[in-house]
């Protein structure tokens, strides 16, 4: 680690290409991550389609945990309520911001750190989740504690 941070402009070098190709890498990989739950929940509302009318507006009166962090900032930041059309840009923002920058994190700390990039980066993602969403988030007040969602919702 020492010697590519005393090599200068190459290791600077290196940090960036880093850093473009981990922010790439997490925009990627938040629009897959959509993607995903979005095909989950069509798969978790049709196996539970007991109401499916009434789940669908539940979850539609319900902000998710990025359209109340987007809202918190409006709020604490710019002293502005976010209006609903608002929220669903606003929502997508932070997600996708989140993930771009710890992305671009891991490409840049991986430059420098390599064993950060041990196991295709599945530590450092579990390490993400679990600070982030499982721990900062509830003491937020953004969403409840990890024990009051079902294991579905986790994974």
């Amino acid at each position: 680690m020492s010697d590519a941070i005393l090599t200068g402009n190459r290791a600077k070098g290196e940090v960036w290409k880093g850093l473009v190709a981990g922010l790439v890498g997490g925009l990627v990989a938040s629009w897959t991550m959509n993607r995903f739950q979005d095909v989950w929940m069509t798969l978790s509302v049709n196996d539970h389609s007991t109401d499916t009318q009434s789940a669908n507006a539940k979850s539609k009166e319900q902000d998710d945990t990025t359209v109340r962090a987007a809202s918190a900032i409006s709020e604490g930041i710019f002293d502005h309520k976010l209006t609903g059309d608002e929220k669903r840009i606003a929502g997508p923002a932070v997600h996708y911001s989140l993930g771009t920058g710890v992305g671009g994190l891991y490409g840049a700390v991986g430059e420098v750190v390599p064993e950060v990039t041990k196991g295709a980066g599945l530590p450092f993602g579990a390490a993400f989740w679990l600070v982030v969403d499982e721990t900062a988030v509830p003491l937020l007040g953004l969403s409840k504690g990890p024990t009051k969602y079902p294991l579905s919702t986790h994974v």
